[in-house]
């Protein structure tokens, strides 16, 4: 594997982890929403997959997104009989949202997409010095 190569990997890694971002971030955006209509649904956690997809230009296997879904698990309920999305019974449909969880997301992903960029630095400096060298 060239330099080129191992810069087009880092850099797929990076989107890749870049969209994970995104998805953890709409999570924690909307965790304390509630639906607009008594007894309704509301925001429901989003999950994000990865898959391998083999990019025919570099004629090489890299990361990519496989799928954007949502988590099926049960919403959390509070008593709340004087919120108007309250149902018949008084409770809340709040989102299935654990912030703690997010967050640790949101770490694991900030330090896959720093490790990506680190090796897109080193790269770049075994190309400079390479070129430094033929100079």
């Amino acid at each position: 594997m060239d330099l080129m190569e191992s810069l087009m990997i880092s850099a797929a890694g990076m989107r890749a982890q870049g969209q994970r971002l995104r998805v953890v971030a709409e999570n924690i955006a909307n965790a304390d929403s509630v639906s607009e209509v008594p007894g309704g649904d509301p925001y429901r956690r989003k999950t994000i997959s990865f898959k391998n997809a083999l990019d025919r230009e570099l004629g090489m296997e890299t990361v990519q997104v496989g799928k954007v879904g949502v988590d099926p698990s049960d919403f959390r309920m509070k008593y709340d009989p004087g919120n108007p999305a309250a149902d018949e019974k008084g409770y809340v449909k709040l989102p299935n949202v654990n912030s703690l969880i997010e967050m640790s997301d949101m770490r694991e992903a900030q330090r896959s997409y720093e490790a990506n960029l680190r090796s897109i630095e080193v790269a770049r400096m075994m190309l400079q010095r390479t070129i430094d060298l033929i100079r």
